[in-house]
């Protein structure tokens, strides 16, 4: 029974703090981040991302990319990739994806999510995903390298020819090319 008081003075603790960010001052968003650290869950992540997408100052931006950055929970690499493949978040993609590789969390598996948001978005969002998909760990399973393959293969081919097509954004591709290759060399 204390447990559930526990855990139910907990939930209106972490209900009061996503108020304080939702209020949109400065001070109230870096003060309830800092006790987020402590009482937070998974839950708090999409208020957090929510408000940050609506607009807050550059100082509680930065904590709120340090307080992504420090979370642990690997169930919050669903909750992050979610967000990240919602196009209402897209405003966010560069620093979010800072987020994603200063992580300790592995996002191993969401390798072919990784790869369609490199073909689909600009140079930095491609350059960002280059960078976590370097720092991946692995292992990787099979038919995620191949349908990284086959994505990376297509832009290729729809993009050779073109000739508006970004030449930085290109090269890198075919680098992250090579690299999904040799992630497909160390399965076999």
């Amino acid at each position: 029974m204390a447990s559930a008081e526990r855990e139910e003075e907990r939930q209106a603790k972490v209900a009061s703090l996503l108020k304080d960010i939702r209020s949109g001052e400065e001070k109230s968003i870096i003060e309830a981040l800092k006790a987020l650290k402590v009482n937070g869950d998974d839950q708090v992540i999409k208020p957090i991302i929510k408000v940050w997408n609506a607009g807050v100052s550059d100082l509680a931006e930065q904590e709120i990319i340090t307080f992504l950055g420090d979370i642990k929970s690997t169930t919050s690499a669903d909750t992050l990739m979610s967000i990240l493949l919602d196009t209402a978040y897209n405003a966010i993609h560069l620093p979010l994806l800072t987020t994603i590789w200063n992580s300790k969390v592995d996002y191993s598996e969401y390798i072919v999510e990784f790869v369609n948001l490199a073909v689909k978005h600009d140079f930095m969002v491609s350059l960002e995903c280059l960078t976590i998909i370097e720092n991946m760990e692995g292992p990787f399973e099979e038919h995620h390298i191949l349908d990284a393959e086959i994505l990376l293969r297509e832009y290729v081919d729809r993009e050779k020819d073109n000739q508006n097509v970004d030449d930085k954004k290109f090269s890198l591709i075919l680098e992250l090319s090579k690299l999904i290759n040799s992630f497909d060399e160390r399965t076999m």
